[in-house]
Protein backbone atom coordinates (compact mmCIF):
# COMPACT_ATOMS: atom_id res chain seq x y z
CA UNK A 1 0.00 0.00 0.00
CA UNK A 2 1.32 3.61 -0.78
CA UNK A 3 1.97 6.45 1.74
CA UNK A 4 -0.74 9.13 1.26
CA UNK A 5 1.72 12.26 1.10
CA UNK A 6 -0.61 14.04 -1.24
CA UNK A 7 -3.34 14.15 1.45
CA UNK A 8 -3.28 16.50 4.05
CA UNK A 9 -3.85 13.40 6.89
CA UNK A 10 -1.09 12.15 9.12
CA UNK A 11 -0.73 10.35 12.45
CA UNK A 12 1.85 12.49 14.41
CA UNK A 13 3.57 10.39 16.52
CA UNK A 14 4.99 12.50 19.80
CA UNK A 15 8.55 11.15 20.55
CA UNK A 16 8.91 12.97 23.53
CA UNK A 17 5.88 11.31 25.12
CA UNK A 18 7.42 7.96 24.06
CA UNK A 19 10.59 8.79 25.72
CA UNK A 20 8.93 9.91 28.97
CA UNK A 21 6.34 6.77 29.40
CA UNK A 22 9.49 4.70 28.78
CA UNK A 23 11.41 6.07 30.84
CA UNK A 24 8.98 6.90 33.84
CA UNK A 25 8.69 2.66 33.78
CA UNK A 26 12.78 2.63 33.79
CA UNK A 27 13.66 4.19 36.81
CA UNK A 28 10.60 2.14 38.25
CA UNK A 29 12.17 -0.93 37.99
CA UNK A 30 14.20 -2.54 40.88
CA UNK A 31 17.99 -2.77 39.97
CA UNK A 32 18.75 -5.84 37.84
CA UNK A 33 15.61 -5.88 36.00
CA UNK A 34 15.88 -4.69 32.28
CA UNK A 35 13.17 -3.38 30.19
CA UNK A 36 12.30 -5.08 26.45
CA UNK A 37 9.71 -2.57 24.57
CA UNK A 38 7.87 -4.19 22.67
CA UNK A 39 7.65 -3.29 19.45
CA UNK A 40 5.37 -5.69 17.48
CA UNK A 41 2.53 -4.58 14.80
CA UNK A 42 4.57 -1.75 13.65
CA UNK A 43 4.96 -0.57 17.47
CA UNK A 44 1.30 -0.74 17.71
CA UNK A 45 0.96 1.73 14.51
CA UNK A 46 3.58 3.65 15.75
CA UNK A 47 6.53 2.57 14.06
CA UNK A 48 8.59 0.22 15.05
CA UNK A 49 11.99 1.11 14.11
CA UNK A 50 11.32 4.92 15.36
CA UNK A 51 9.46 3.62 18.35
CA UNK A 52 12.95 1.29 18.78
CA UNK A 53 15.17 4.01 18.22
CA UNK A 54 13.75 6.07 20.64
CA UNK A 55 13.30 3.30 23.39
CA UNK A 56 16.42 2.45 23.27
CA UNK A 57 17.60 6.16 24.60
CA UNK A 58 15.15 6.07 26.96
CA UNK A 59 17.11 2.83 28.48
CA UNK A 60 15.23 0.21 26.85
CA UNK A 61 18.08 -3.16 26.52
CA UNK A 62 16.47 -5.06 24.16
CA UNK A 63 12.53 -5.45 22.10
CA UNK A 64 9.94 -7.90 21.73
CA UNK A 65 8.21 -8.89 18.66
CA UNK A 66 5.61 -11.17 17.21
CA UNK A 67 7.09 -12.47 14.47
CA UNK A 68 10.43 -13.06 12.67
CA UNK A 69 10.18 -10.95 9.93
CA UNK A 70 9.54 -7.99 12.41
CA UNK A 71 12.80 -8.78 14.19
CA UNK A 72 14.45 -8.99 11.24
CA UNK A 73 13.46 -5.30 10.05
CA UNK A 74 14.78 -4.18 13.10
CA UNK A 75 18.32 -5.97 12.89
CA UNK A 76 18.09 -4.07 8.77
CA UNK A 77 18.01 -1.02 10.55
CA UNK A 78 21.01 -1.58 12.82
CA UNK A 79 19.98 -2.63 15.98
CA UNK A 80 22.08 -5.28 17.54
CA UNK A 81 20.19 -5.45 20.87
CA UNK A 82 18.24 -8.71 22.14
CA UNK A 83 15.35 -9.40 20.30
CA UNK A 84 12.90 -11.85 21.13
CA UNK A 85 10.04 -13.26 18.76
CA UNK A 86 7.11 -13.84 21.23
CA UNK A 87 4.98 -15.77 18.76
CA UNK A 88 6.18 -19.56 17.23
CA UNK A 89 7.96 -19.30 14.57
CA UNK A 90 8.76 -22.37 12.22
CA UNK A 91 11.50 -24.96 12.59
CA UNK A 92 13.27 -24.59 9.64
CA UNK A 93 13.78 -21.19 10.37
CA UNK A 94 16.50 -21.64 13.65
CA UNK A 95 19.29 -20.95 11.37
CA UNK A 96 18.50 -17.66 10.38
CA UNK A 97 17.25 -16.99 13.77
CA UNK A 98 20.78 -17.70 15.54
CA UNK A 99 22.73 -16.39 12.07
CA UNK A 100 21.24 -13.15 13.24
CA UNK A 101 21.03 -13.65 17.26
CA UNK A 102 17.37 -13.02 17.16
CA UNK A 103 16.03 -15.57 20.43
CA UNK A 104 13.03 -18.27 19.62
CA UNK A 105 9.65 -18.49 21.84
CA UNK A 106 9.31 -22.53 22.36
CA UNK A 107 6.51 -24.04 23.24
CA UNK A 108 7.05 -27.61 22.79
CA UNK A 109 9.96 -29.87 22.58
CA UNK A 110 9.18 -31.73 18.93
CA UNK A 111 10.16 -27.79 17.98
CA UNK A 112 13.22 -28.15 19.45
CA UNK A 113 13.95 -31.60 18.23
CA UNK A 114 13.03 -30.17 14.53
CA UNK A 115 14.99 -27.04 15.33
CA UNK A 116 18.26 -29.12 16.34
CA UNK A 117 17.98 -31.43 13.15
CA UNK A 118 18.55 -27.79 10.44
CA UNK A 119 20.53 -26.20 12.98
CA UNK A 120 23.00 -29.41 12.83
CA UNK A 121 22.76 -28.94 9.11
CA UNK A 122 23.67 -25.34 8.88
CA UNK A 123 25.85 -25.03 11.19
CA UNK A 124 25.95 -21.80 12.36
CA UNK A 125 28.38 -19.82 14.79
CA UNK A 126 26.15 -19.27 17.56
CA UNK A 127 23.61 -21.55 19.10
CA UNK A 128 19.89 -20.53 18.84
CA UNK A 129 18.73 -18.86 22.20
CA UNK A 130 15.51 -20.27 23.73
CA UNK A 131 12.99 -18.48 25.49
CA UNK A 132 10.66 -21.35 27.27
CA UNK A 133 6.94 -20.43 27.29
CA UNK A 134 4.54 -21.91 30.10
CA UNK A 135 0.79 -21.52 29.70
CA UNK A 136 -0.41 -20.97 33.07
CA UNK A 137 -3.84 -19.62 32.15
CA UNK A 138 -3.62 -17.95 29.06
CA UNK A 139 -4.41 -20.90 27.04
CA UNK A 140 -2.60 -19.64 23.84
CA UNK A 141 1.12 -21.10 23.50
CA UNK A 142 3.60 -22.49 26.31
CA UNK A 143 4.07 -25.65 28.60
CA UNK A 144 1.89 -27.24 30.96
CA UNK A 145 2.70 -29.66 32.98
CA UNK A 146 5.86 -30.07 35.12
CA UNK A 147 6.61 -33.26 33.03
CA UNK A 148 6.74 -31.36 29.49
CA UNK A 149 9.00 -28.42 31.08
CA UNK A 150 11.62 -30.82 32.57
CA UNK A 151 12.08 -32.67 29.21
CA UNK A 152 12.40 -29.57 27.11
CA UNK A 153 15.13 -28.30 30.13
CA UNK A 154 16.64 -31.42 29.53
CA UNK A 155 16.66 -31.75 26.13
CA UNK A 156 18.34 -27.82 25.96
CA UNK A 157 21.04 -29.06 28.04
CA UNK A 158 22.24 -31.90 25.97
CA UNK A 159 22.22 -30.06 22.80
CA UNK A 160 24.60 -27.64 22.18
CA UNK A 161 22.97 -26.34 18.95
CA UNK A 162 20.10 -24.43 21.36
CA UNK A 163 20.73 -22.29 24.24
CA UNK A 164 18.43 -21.77 27.33
CA UNK A 165 18.39 -17.91 27.61
CA UNK A 166 15.02 -17.56 28.90
CA UNK A 167 11.87 -18.41 30.30
CA UNK A 168 8.14 -16.24 30.42
CA UNK A 169 4.43 -16.75 30.47
CA UNK A 170 1.41 -14.47 30.16
CA UNK A 171 -0.87 -13.01 32.80
CA UNK A 172 -4.62 -12.98 31.26
CA UNK A 173 -6.20 -10.36 33.75
CA UNK A 174 -3.19 -8.35 34.95
CA UNK A 175 -4.99 -5.21 34.05
CA UNK A 176 -7.89 -6.30 35.99
CA UNK A 177 -9.68 -4.69 39.64
CA UNK A 178 -10.16 -8.59 40.17
CA UNK A 179 -6.80 -10.14 41.35
CA UNK A 180 -8.43 -13.83 41.39
CA UNK A 181 -7.64 -15.41 38.09
CA UNK A 182 -4.03 -13.22 38.17
CA UNK A 183 -3.31 -15.26 41.47
CA UNK A 184 -4.29 -18.47 40.24
CA UNK A 185 -1.69 -17.98 37.55
CA UNK A 186 1.19 -16.60 39.55
CA UNK A 187 0.77 -19.61 41.61
CA UNK A 188 0.85 -22.34 38.30
CA UNK A 189 3.99 -20.32 37.45
CA UNK A 190 6.06 -20.94 40.48
CA UNK A 191 4.61 -24.33 41.01
CA UNK A 192 6.09 -25.16 36.79
CA UNK A 193 9.41 -22.82 37.47
CA UNK A 194 10.55 -24.76 40.83
CA UNK A 195 11.98 -27.88 39.00
CA UNK A 196 14.43 -25.73 37.05
CA UNK A 197 17.95 -26.85 38.36
CA UNK A 198 19.08 -23.53 37.30
CA UNK A 199 17.74 -19.97 36.06
CA UNK A 200 18.02 -18.95 32.56
CA UNK A 201 19.51 -15.53 32.13
CA UNK A 202 15.87 -13.78 31.29
CA UNK A 203 12.92 -15.06 33.40
CA UNK A 204 10.02 -12.69 32.49
CA UNK A 205 6.27 -12.49 33.37
CA UNK A 206 5.44 -8.94 33.38
CA UNK A 207 3.71 -7.51 30.56
CA UNK A 208 2.67 -3.35 30.61
CA UNK A 209 -0.50 -3.87 33.32
CA UNK A 210 2.07 -6.47 35.31
CA UNK A 211 4.45 -4.33 35.40
CA UNK A 212 2.61 -0.94 36.58
CA UNK A 213 0.50 -3.06 39.44
CA UNK A 214 1.98 -5.94 40.11
CA UNK A 215 6.07 -5.14 40.15
CA UNK A 216 6.84 -7.63 42.93
CA UNK A 217 6.41 -10.16 39.75
CA UNK A 218 9.00 -8.73 37.91
CA UNK A 219 11.57 -10.59 37.94
CA UNK A 220 15.21 -9.63 36.05
CA UNK A 221 13.31 -8.26 32.54
CA UNK A 222 9.62 -6.73 31.58
CA UNK A 223 7.89 -6.62 28.54
CA UNK A 224 6.73 -2.91 28.22
CA UNK A 225 3.36 -2.78 25.99
CA UNK A 226 1.08 -0.24 25.46
CA UNK A 227 1.74 1.55 28.08
CA UNK A 228 4.68 2.65 26.39
CA UNK A 229 2.60 4.27 23.59
CA UNK A 230 0.70 6.31 26.75
CA UNK A 231 -2.02 3.69 26.89
CA UNK A 232 -3.12 2.46 29.93
CA UNK A 233 -3.74 -1.67 29.50
CA UNK A 234 -6.89 -1.43 31.49
CA UNK A 235 -8.67 1.38 29.47
CA UNK A 236 -10.04 3.21 32.57
CA UNK A 237 -10.74 0.18 35.02
CA UNK A 238 -7.59 0.91 36.92
CA UNK A 239 -5.55 4.31 37.71
CA UNK A 240 -1.93 4.16 36.36
CA UNK A 241 0.64 4.58 39.07
CA UNK A 242 2.02 8.05 36.67
CA UNK A 243 0.78 10.27 34.11
CA UNK A 244 0.91 8.34 30.65
CA UNK A 245 1.41 10.09 27.56
CA UNK A 246 -0.17 9.45 24.27
CA UNK A 247 1.67 9.36 21.59
CA UNK A 248 -0.29 9.47 19.01
CA UNK A 249 -2.48 12.19 17.15
CA UNK A 250 -4.53 12.03 14.15
CA UNK A 251 -5.08 14.93 11.72
CA UNK A 252 -6.29 16.24 8.78
CA UNK A 253 -8.30 19.15 6.77
CA UNK A 254 -11.75 19.94 4.87
CA UNK A 255 -11.58 19.31 1.54
CA UNK A 256 -14.68 20.29 0.68
CA UNK A 257 -17.72 22.06 2.58
CA UNK A 258 -21.47 22.78 1.45
CA UNK A 259 -24.81 23.35 2.37
CA UNK A 260 -27.56 21.10 2.70
CA UNK A 261 -31.18 21.38 3.03
CA UNK A 262 -33.90 19.39 5.01
CA UNK A 263 -34.67 16.41 3.38
CA UNK A 264 -31.42 15.50 1.97
CA UNK A 265 -29.31 12.69 3.06
CA UNK A 266 -25.58 11.99 3.29
CA UNK A 267 -23.88 8.84 2.28
CA UNK A 268 -24.02 5.55 1.28
CA UNK A 269 -27.25 3.99 2.50
CA UNK A 270 -28.74 7.55 2.96
CA UNK A 271 -28.23 6.98 6.91
CA UNK A 272 -28.68 10.50 7.65
CA UNK A 273 -30.92 12.79 6.67
CA UNK A 274 -30.68 16.59 7.62
CA UNK A 275 -33.34 17.93 9.61
CA UNK A 276 -32.60 21.77 8.55
CA UNK A 277 -30.11 23.29 6.45
CA UNK A 278 -26.73 22.58 7.61
CA UNK A 279 -23.32 22.82 6.32
CA UNK A 280 -21.53 19.74 5.64
CA UNK A 281 -17.82 19.24 5.57
CA UNK A 282 -15.53 16.36 4.02
CA UNK A 283 -12.49 15.00 5.16
CA UNK A 284 -10.17 12.64 3.35
CA UNK A 285 -9.89 9.71 5.71
CA UNK A 286 -11.80 6.66 5.96
CA UNK A 287 -12.32 2.70 6.73
CA UNK A 288 -9.28 2.01 3.97
CA UNK A 289 -6.66 4.23 6.71
CA UNK A 290 -8.53 2.29 9.63
CA UNK A 291 -10.39 4.84 10.70
CA UNK A 292 -13.74 2.78 11.99
CA UNK A 293 -16.40 2.43 9.93
CA UNK A 294 -18.45 2.12 12.74
CA UNK A 295 -17.34 5.24 13.82
CA UNK A 296 -20.48 6.86 12.06
CA UNK A 297 -22.16 9.37 15.05
CA UNK A 298 -18.82 10.09 16.80
CA UNK A 299 -16.60 12.95 16.30
CA UNK A 300 -13.74 15.20 15.33
CA UNK A 301 -12.74 18.24 16.16
CA UNK A 302 -12.76 21.62 14.13
CA UNK A 303 -11.76 24.98 15.20
CA UNK A 304 -11.82 23.45 18.88
CA UNK A 305 -15.47 22.29 18.69
CA UNK A 306 -16.56 18.64 18.23
CA UNK A 307 -18.34 17.92 15.24
CA UNK A 308 -20.00 14.82 14.68
CA UNK A 309 -19.43 12.50 11.98
CA UNK A 310 -22.99 11.95 9.64
CA UNK A 311 -23.48 9.13 7.64
CA UNK A 312 -21.56 6.01 7.40
CA UNK A 313 -17.68 6.08 7.12
CA UNK A 314 -16.51 5.36 3.47
CA UNK A 315 -13.72 3.57 2.18
CA UNK A 316 -11.56 6.84 1.73
CA UNK A 317 -13.38 9.74 3.04
CA UNK A 318 -15.86 10.79 5.99
CA UNK A 319 -18.65 13.50 6.28
CA UNK A 320 -19.10 16.04 9.53
CA UNK A 321 -21.96 18.44 10.53
CA UNK A 322 -19.96 21.75 10.80
CA UNK A 323 -21.62 24.67 12.75
CA UNK A 324 -20.99 26.69 9.96
CA UNK A 325 -19.04 27.19 6.54
CA UNK A 326 -15.41 26.35 6.53
CA UNK A 327 -12.93 27.07 4.21
CA UNK A 328 -10.93 24.46 2.41
CA UNK A 329 -7.41 23.62 4.55
CA UNK A 330 -9.14 23.88 8.00
CA UNK A 331 -7.73 21.91 10.44
CA UNK A 332 -9.36 19.05 11.56
CA UNK A 333 -8.56 16.81 14.74
CA UNK A 334 -9.64 12.98 14.51
CA UNK A 335 -7.22 11.95 17.74
CA UNK A 336 -5.95 14.52 20.35
CA UNK A 337 -6.12 18.58 21.34
CA UNK A 338 -7.75 21.08 19.81
CA UNK A 339 -8.21 23.94 21.95
CA UNK A 340 -10.11 23.01 25.03
CA UNK A 341 -11.06 19.73 23.61
CA UNK A 342 -9.09 16.28 22.97
CA UNK A 343 -10.73 13.00 21.65
CA UNK A 344 -8.80 10.54 23.00
CA UNK A 345 -8.46 6.60 21.73
CA UNK A 346 -9.46 5.21 24.07
CA UNK A 347 -12.61 7.22 23.60
CA UNK A 348 -12.80 6.23 20.32
CA UNK A 349 -12.64 3.00 21.37
CA UNK A 350 -14.92 3.06 24.24
CA UNK A 351 -17.12 4.28 21.12
CA UNK A 352 -16.41 1.18 19.14
CA UNK A 353 -17.13 -1.03 21.99
CA UNK A 354 -13.32 -2.28 21.43
CA UNK A 355 -9.97 -1.75 22.91
CA UNK A 356 -7.68 1.10 21.93
CA UNK A 357 -5.19 -1.47 20.83
CA UNK A 358 -6.97 -2.73 18.06
CA UNK A 359 -7.57 0.80 16.77
CA UNK A 360 -3.72 1.99 17.30
CA UNK A 361 -2.75 -1.51 15.49
CA UNK A 362 -5.66 -1.04 12.51
CA UNK A 363 -4.28 2.29 11.58
CA UNK A 364 -3.11 1.41 8.10
CA UNK A 365 0.32 2.63 5.87
CA UNK A 366 -1.46 4.87 3.95
CA UNK A 367 -1.38 6.92 6.35
CA UNK A 368 1.77 8.57 6.65
CA UNK A 369 3.41 8.72 10.43
CA UNK A 370 4.90 11.91 11.14
CA UNK A 371 7.39 11.85 13.76
CA UNK A 372 7.99 15.54 16.45
CA UNK A 373 9.47 16.15 19.47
Amino acid sequence: MVVGVHRPTQLVIDRQALHDNIQAEVTRLASGCELFMVVKANGYGHGAVQVAQVAKEAGATGFCVAILDEALELRAAGFNEPILVLGVTEPEDAPLMAQQHISATVAATDWLVAADAYLALAQPTAPLQVHLGLDTGMGRIGFKTTTELTTAVTYLATHATLNFEGIFTHFATADSPDETYFKQQVAKWQTLTAVLKERPRYVHVSNSATSLWHAACNDNMVRFGVAGYGLNPSGTAIPAPYALKPALSLTSQLVHSKQVVAGESVGYGATYTAQQTEWVGTVPIGYADGYERRLQGFHVLVDGQACEIIGRVCMDQLMIRLPHDYARGTRVTLIGRDGDHVITLQEMADYCQTIHYELACGFTSRLPRVYRH
